[in-house]
């Protein structure tokens, strides 16, 4: 009989606050803070700490990592799915803000998203990627609506100008271009930076737009408004160099964003630094060049009269000047953050009063920080860092009654709850390589790298004790259990770097008298070995205790007399992990030779060496009261093993970098595991069943479809480049969705076709006087064959039925097209069949003129469609005239003018205080001529 495990899948992951390879956005509201966590995003709380919502894809793997994060500006109400996120295997997906749920996968680029931004109107969305293109979508209808080619590198930034109908994208070719979607081709292409461009934005009122790159200034453009003409400007040129601004620091530019009412930029670098700048109105900018032009005047007359030359200085037109970009840009502040920032964010909400601004950072030391930003300084508002360490996870413990898991990082140690993924408690500590729970739960311990000992108070979230342990790290702290297992009071072990196992028991002290007693420990025995000692395991009775050294080898000892049991040799690396099996009767160790090996307890020979992981294993451990164990390793991958036959069950997915540690609960429920991206992953045993054989027939297809999709993309060799001046294609891309859609169509052409002979032999016997009554065909379900190849063509996502439809012969593509004029006459499937028509055609056009079959279907539908999508085009638009006069009644309503007055008196606030502002520092100025006039004279 075929044996049959129990399958284990991802719960839950927590840990991680902000990734440092995804920038961070406001939400359509403002009022809330999207920051990608890995495979997922959070929409942030700022005030409170705490995620609102958290936006989780259906699976979960390394390759759905968030790349970067977009929402739709706050006016645009056109479509429900109002933001998006791009991920590293090239899909986007769109979410709806309200719900948090995906409302569709698009797929189209064939390596990582790197830049999102919607339209103004929300209604379409643009991509870019590190395949070099740029792809538009329809976030209505979910699908893609071109793609366009140029850039020779990554596309880093991408925005949108003239109400949408223009597209301006930055890339690593040093180039910028301005696309006009209206016609899909490249306007202009905008040189001029000598390295890398990185971002760019353009403020709301579309009159400047900044570049960034790693030159040591920032470039200014203008943006030629519609009305404007002069001969200045090229026939087709949308951007005008303005002038460059000087920056402050050295490192390459990263993000270059603009506030709400675009009287602010900032220009964060890939640093610690972030330069704000405030843009100056008319006004300022004129009485600045005013200022300037008289401060030069004044140097000028000075160095004539000393050089008592007879030339003229010549006099410029102090009543008009020229303003350069100086005059327009000014260095407000420069802040300076602790860590080194990843993103940065304005908050599109009105900031608080007194200050100009709200800027949000993510840093990538797992933080979030936000700033109010004042004319004389920038201070910290709110800063959310408990839900994560600072840096990877080193150990992790459970305590035995699996309702809390204690972790331990470079400089703290957390206290989480593994069902909720809360973080109760946060300890300052020195580096914890390893941790365990004192019996009773009260107390726990952490090993350091520097070989103290600390006891922590788990109640009171205090360190209560630290202890001098060893002279080198701490790799093992192991609980001693009774000889029925149960662990109790009997003390614990520590194995350390500096050769010693040292053997400790619990006692309580009191410091003075109006202290309460706390626990301590003191070192009963030492066992000195040859080597560094790596890794410590006990037996569940207590009996033996296996040790690992550096010299690859495991020692292992009687636990009462530490005399000399076994020696098993056999790793080619250190052993830096393992663990005894509940019975006593196996241990298995795990080396940086990737190989986990299985020995028997009683006369340690080696049953069994398996390779088991890519790299290094890094923890091992057995399912209590089984023989099944669980491994991980710098793989990034857990892994589910029958020691008894020696089989891998299962492979769990999904940590994004090295996995350093394993914890498993005292019933095998559930295993939690913790790694270097800073993730702590819950594991949950399900009641679904598994079998060896079906897993290693999934993992064979897993691999012929990696590589199959490897083939296609390289088949031809390398692509050629796009031409210089840009080219447009096709959006998506050949999936395995795409490839069963169009399998899925040809399945329902075939059986309607031999349906509709059925049907045509058994009218003829009826007509003969011969046939029977019909029967109908249970795989139509109901259907006529037309009904039924038309559900199987409206299944298909929009976003697939293009390239399914690609995929189609021209056999089965003039099969459907024989559909298509019945289908036309039902009003809600117009748009589908148009779209069906249209792709058939640009992909057969050739074939279908030479097929005379073709030809009268094609004048069929020619006369028919048009007529079709005039009706619906009216209808649309009788139902828009419609809305608008049901807005205008609405209008006139009497409580009307009163609803938006919050905002208004919140917009002549702001007028009041800038004026107030500039009064201020008129009145300034003018008290500090007084003051040098009276010096003069």
């Amino acid at each position: 009989m075929v044996k049959a495990y129990l399958r284990y899948e991802p719960a839950l992951s927590f840990g991680v606050i902000v990734s440092p390879h995804s920038n961070v956005v406001y939400d359509p509201s403002g009022r809330r803070l999207l920051a990608a966590a890995l495979d997922r995003f959070a929409a942030w709380d700022l005030k409170r700490g705490l995620p609102s919502a958290t936006f989780t894809p259906s699976s979960s793997s390394a390759s759905l990592a968030v790349s970067c994060i977009a929402s739709s500006p706050s006016a645009a109400s056109a479509s429900a799915s109002s933001i998006a996120s791009g991920h590293a295997d090239g899909s986007i997906r769109l979410w709806d803000a309200e719900t948090g749920a995906c409302e569709a996968t698009l797929h189209g680029h064939r390596s990582a998203a790197s830049a999102l931004r919607f339209s103004p109107s929300g209604a379409v969305l643009a991509s870019g990627s590190k395949d070099c293109d740029v792809i538009l979508w329809d976030v209505v209808a979910q699908a893609g609506l071109f793609r366009l080619r140029g850039h020779r590198d990554q596309v880093t930034d991408l925005l949108f100008l003239d109400s949408g109908k223009k597209l301006v994208t930055c890339s690593k070719d040093k180039f910028m271009r301005v696309w006009d979607l209206d016609t899909q081709h490249c306007l202009q292409i905008v040189g001029g930076h000598h390295s890398e461009i990185w971002s760019m934005d353009v403020d709301p009122s579309e009159k400047f737009l900044v570049s960034g790159s790693a030159d040591p200034e920032l470039r200014v453009f203008r943006i030629r408004q519609s009305a404007e003409e002069g001969e200045d400007w090229n026939k087709w040129d949308a951007l005008k160099l303005f002038g460059e601004i000087p920056r402050q620091a050295k490192e390459r530019v990263q993000t270059i964003r603009f506030n709400k009412d675009g009287t602010l930029v900032v220009c964060q670098v890939a640093g610690k630094t972030a330069d704000i700048y405030r843009i100056l109105d008319e006004a300022e900018a004129t009485r600045k060049a005013k200022r300037r032009l008289h401060r030069k005047k004044e140097k000028a007359s000075a160095k004539a009269v000393v050089a008592e030359g007879n030339g003229t200085v010549k006099d410029q037109d102090s009543q008009n000047p020229t303003v350069v970009v100086t005059d327009v840009f000014k260095l407000l502040q420069v802040l300076r953050s602790s860590k080194k920032i990843c993103s940065v964010a304005f908050s599109p909400t009105n900031p608080p009063k007194g200050c100009l601004a709200t800027l949000s950072l993510s840093l990538n030391n797992n933080v979030l920080e936000t700033y109010s930003v004042d004319n004389d300084k920038v201070s910290k508002m709110y800063s959310v860092e408990i839900h994560g360490h600072r840096s990877d996870i080193r150990s992790l413990a459970l305590n035995s009654e699996d309702n809390l898991l204690m972790s331990t990082s470079h400089n703290a140690v957390k206290i989480w709850n593994p069902s909720t993924g809360d973080c109760l408690r946060t300890i300052d500590s020195g580096y914890g390589l390893c941790s365990a729970f004192v019996p009773g739960n009260r107390y726990g311990l952490v090993g350091t790298k520097t070989g103290t000992l600390e006891i922590i108070d788990i109640n009171s979230g205090n360190s209560v004790d630290v202890i001098e342990a060893h002279a080198g790290s701490i790799r093992s702290i192991v609980l001693i259990p009774d000889e029925d297992g149960t662990v109790n009071a009997r003390g614990f072990v520590t194995g350390s770097a500096d050769n010693d196992i040292k053997f400790w028991e619990y006692q309580l002290v009191q410091k003075s008298d109006s202290d309460a007693r706390h626990l301590s420990v003191t070192n009963v025995r030492t066992l000195k070995m040859n080597d560094d000692v790596l890794a410590v395991s006990i037996g569940p009775t207590g009996k033996h205790i296996a040790v690992a050294l550096l010299d690859c080898t495991v020692k292992v000892f009687f636990l009462d007399t530490l005399k000399f049991c076994l020696s098993l040799y056999g790793h080619k690396l250190p052993v830096l992990c393992m663990d005894i099996s509940s019975d006593g009767a196996f241990i298995v160790t795990g080396s940086a030779d990737k190989n986990l090996k299985i020995w028997g307890m009683d006369f340690g020979d080696c049953h069994k060496s398996i390779f088991a992981h890519t790299d290094s294993v890094m923890d091992v451990k057995f399912v209590p009261r089984t023989h099944y164990m669980f491994s991980v390793g710098k793989d990034r991958t857990v892994k589910y093993w029958d020691a008894d036959k020696f089989e891998l069950l299962l492979t769990l997915e999904g940590h994004h970098a090295e996995v350093w540690c394993l914890a498993n609960s005292s019933r095998g429920n559930f295993i939690v595991t913790g790694s270097h991206d800073r993730s702590i992953r819950r594991w949950d045993r399900t009641e679904e069943q598994l079998f060896i054989e079906e897993e290693r027939e999934k993992r064979l297809e897993e691999t012929f479809e990696a590589d199959l999709d490897n083939a296609d993309e390289d088949r031809y060799g390398k692509k050629d480049d796009a031409p210089e001046e840009g080219s447009v294609g096709v959006p998506g891309k050949k999936t395995k969705e795409t490839v069963s859609a169009a399998d899925a169509i040809i399945d329902a052409l075939d059986t309607a076709e031999e349906e509709e002979k059925r049907l045509n032999e058994q009218k003829e016997l009826q007509n003969s006087g011969e046939g029977t009554k019909s029967v109908p065909n249970v795989i139509m379900q109901g259907h006529s064959p037309s009904e039924y190849v038309l559900n199987a063509v409206s299944n298909v996502r929009p976003n697939d039925l293009e390239q399914a439809l690609l995929s189609l012969p021209f056999s089965d593509a003039l099969k459907l097209m024989a559909y298509l004029k019945k289908w036309s006459l039902i009003p809600l499937k117009v748009e589908l069949v148009c779209r069906v028509c249209h792709v058939l055609l640009q992909t057969h056009h050739n074939q279908l003129t030479t097929t005379p079959a073709a030809r009268s279907i094609l004048t069929e539908l020619k006369e028919i469609l048009y007529g079709r999508v005039k009706d619906c085009k009216d209808t649309i638009g009788f139902n828009l005239a419609a809305m608008d006069h049901i807005k205008e009644l609405l209008a006139m309503r009497s409580d009307a003018p009163f609803r938006d007055a919050k905002a208004k008196l919140m917009e002549i606030r702001q007028k009041q205080s800038k004026r107030s502002d500039r009064s201020a520092g008129g009145d300034k100025r003018k008290r500090k001529k007084q003051k040098v006039s009276p010096a003069e004279s």
